[in-house]
Parts: C-alpha cells; sequence; structure tokens
C-alpha cells in the first residue's frame, strides 16, 4: 500500500530505535527522567521559549494551552477551520468550558482586522476573549503556511489587548523548512506553541508545549489532571531528540514530493484543484464526477490509501514513507479512476 492518509503514519529510525532502547530513564513526573528532561531542555532552546513540557499528542498539547490561558465562561478566537475547533472532539468545551469563536480564513489564514472586530469589549452580556488561537501550517487549508507577517499583526494586536497567543504548530517545522523563516520568527509571534514529533519527524509518540516558565510551570498541573503524566517516559522521548536533531531538514523531501504530486495533478479533468495552494506536503482535491467516498474506495483497489476530509475534499499527505515513484504511481491510478 502507498499510504497518502497522513504523516502520522511515519515508523522510528533504526537510530530512534536503538535510542529508545539504551534511552536512560526515571520517572517524570517527579521531574526525575533525564531524557524527558534533555528533550525539554532542548525543544525551549529549539523554539525560542523559556521553558517546555513533554506531552502524548498535539491533541493534549493544544488543550492543556487552552486550560492553561483562559478560564470557564470565556471566549477563544480561532479559524473557523482550525484543528482546535475541527478535529479535537470539543475538548476547549468540556474541560476548560470556554466558547470558540470560529472565524472564517483564506485557506487557514485569518484577517488581521477580522481578529481585531472579534475582540470583545467589556460588556456584562458578552464572555470575554482570553485568547487568540492560531495554527501553522493549517492543515484543512491544504499544509498551508501563515505568513509571519501576517502571525507577527495578530500578536501585536494581541498584545495591545493583553491576551495571550497559542499557536498550534504540529508541523511548524514544516513551515520554517518550507518558508526560509527561522522557527524562532514565528515563535516570537506567540505566547505559547504546541509541535508534534509524530508527524513529519517520524518519531513515534508525543508532542511539546512551550512558553514561559510560569505558563510551563501551571501547563504541568493541567496535564495531570488531564492523565497525562507519565513515568519513565525517556523511552519515547529518546525518539524524540533524534527527531528534533536528525529529521526537520529531510522535510524538505516531503515538500518535493508534494510539488511533483501537485504537478502530475495540474489540469485534469473531473478534479478542482490548485497547484499554488500547495506550500508544503499537503495537497487536497475535489473530485468532481464521482463522490470522495467512492473516490476512496477507487484509491484503495489500487493499493493506495488517503483521507476523506468531508464534505467533498480528498487529502494526500506526503512523508518520509512516501517515495518519488510512489507519488508517480499515485498520479497514474488517480488518472485512471478520473478516466473510467
Amino acid at each position: 500500500m502507498i499510504d497518502l492518509r497522513s504523516d502520522t503514519i511515519t515508523r522510528p529510525t533504526e537510530e530512534m530505535r536503538r535510542a529508545m532502547y539504551e534511552a536512560e530513564v526515571g520517572d517524570d513526573v517527579y521531574g526525575e527522567d533525564p531524557t524527558v528532561n534533555r528533550l525539554e531542555e532542548e525543544s525551549a532552546q529549539v523554539l525560542g521559549k523559556e521553558a517546555a513540557m513533554y506531552v502524548s499528542s498535539g491533541t493534549m498539547g493544544n488543550q492543556v494551552a487552552i486550560l492553561t490561558h483562559t478560564s470557564p465562561g470565556t471566549e477563544v478566537i480561532m479559524e473557523a477551520n482550525a484543528h482546535i475547533y475541527y478535529y479535537e472532539a470539543a475538548a476547549a468545551s468540556a474541560f476548560a468550558g470556554i466558547q470558540p469563536r470560529p472565524l472564517p480564513g483564506d485557506k487557514g489564514i485569518l484577517s488581521p482586522e477580522l481578529v481585531a472586530s472579534a475582540i470583545r469589549p467589556d460588556d456584562v452580556h458578552l464572555p470575554p476573549t482570553s485568547l487568540i488561537c492560531l495554527e501553522n501550517t493549517h492543515n484543512r487549508g491544504g499544509g498551508r503556511i501563515v505568513p509571519l507577517e501576517n502571525m507577527r499583526m495578530i500578536y501585536n494586536l494581541a498584545s495591545q489587548n493583553n491576551l495571550p497567543v497559542h499557536l498550534d504548530g504540529a508541523r511548524i517545522f514544516n513551515a520554517s523548512v518550507a518558508s526560509g523563516v527561522p522557527v524562532k520568527e514565528y515563535t516570537a509571534c506567540t505566547t505559547s506553541i504546541q509541535c508534534c514529533f509524530s508527524k513529519g519527524l517520524g518519531a513515534p509518540v508525543g508532542s511539546i508545549v512551550a512558553g514561559p516558565a510560569y505558563f510551563i510551570e501551571e501547563a504541568r498541573r493541567w496535564r495531570k489532571r488531564l492523565g497525562g503524566g507519565m513515568r519513565q517516559a525517556g523511552v519515547i522521548a529518546s525518539a524524540c531528540l533524534v527527531a528534533l536533531k536528525t529529521m526537520i531538514d529531510r522535510l524538505a523531501d516531503d515538500h518535493t514530493n508534494a510539488r511533483l504530486l501537485a504537478e502530475g495533478l495540474a489540469g485534469l479533468k473531473g478534479l478542482e484543484f490548485d497547484p499554488a495552494d500547495v506550500d508544503t506536503n499537503i495537497v487536497i482535491i475535489k473530485p468532481q464526477h464521482i463522490h470522495p467516498q467512492q473516490f476512496n474506495e477507487e484509491l484503495k483497489k489500487r493499493n493506495i490509501l488517503a483521507s476523506v476530509m468531508e464534505p467533498d475534499m480528498i487529502r494526500l499527505t506526503t512523508s518520509k514513507e512516501v517515495s518519488r515513484r510512489d507519488i508517480e504511481t499515485a498520479v497514474m491510478a488517480i488518472k485512471d479512476i478520473l478516466i473510467n
């Protein structure tokens, strides 16, 4: 099978497996796992933040951040197709008791003017705004890179209103590699950030949350409340350390393969798709004369896996498990489905 469903399907490298076997461990809840401690320290340094905390998943990282930044009955501004709003099972409402304020974006990119208009005035009838959430790269936006200047404008706006900004940066290293913008420049436009090791970076488990030291101190309490305290977590954190050191630059290969896929699909009849929308490792297509679910079944018959993103989109995601030859095979399969 050629698996284009997600970059979460990546398997740990041999170097990661060796590191996991040899990892020095301790009890992380007591702060005694040296490998986790090293991962947190190095992640904070790479991301340009004071401190960091290892969590089991990106969703946990985002939710811990929301819980730390907000209080029940407040409102959180986010883009209407954000992962936090769309794919995290209403966790922010269920756990933090906040009201999401989803705003329409341009392929995931929010207008600073629209954000400014959404910040609530001081009125007893209205929920106070407590947080602004951004996402870079933007999943449902097709892996689009949110421009640095856009993030900077929203961050400045937030600062003027004494609001924190949390970045769902699950694929922030994709944004940095593809744009050439150092990751610290993106994170300078955030109060906190979550980034994922188990997507394109290829580690088996985990994300990091980074931010000010006082924020991380309180976030640890929320991680514990959510059942996220891990014990000898150095076994999995060791793979994340390898990912941080060896897997970032190779993301460029995934971007090259995504562009190859986009070029192969460009101009095909029966497919709504603009190659210019492909910034990183995600390609979203819209079949015109066949239901996406049926299209997906036809792909499976040809040994290709993809993700259906309702109501009308199919997502194709490149990763280290996908070769150039796999991309060429996928292009031929899609052409065959559209012709027949």
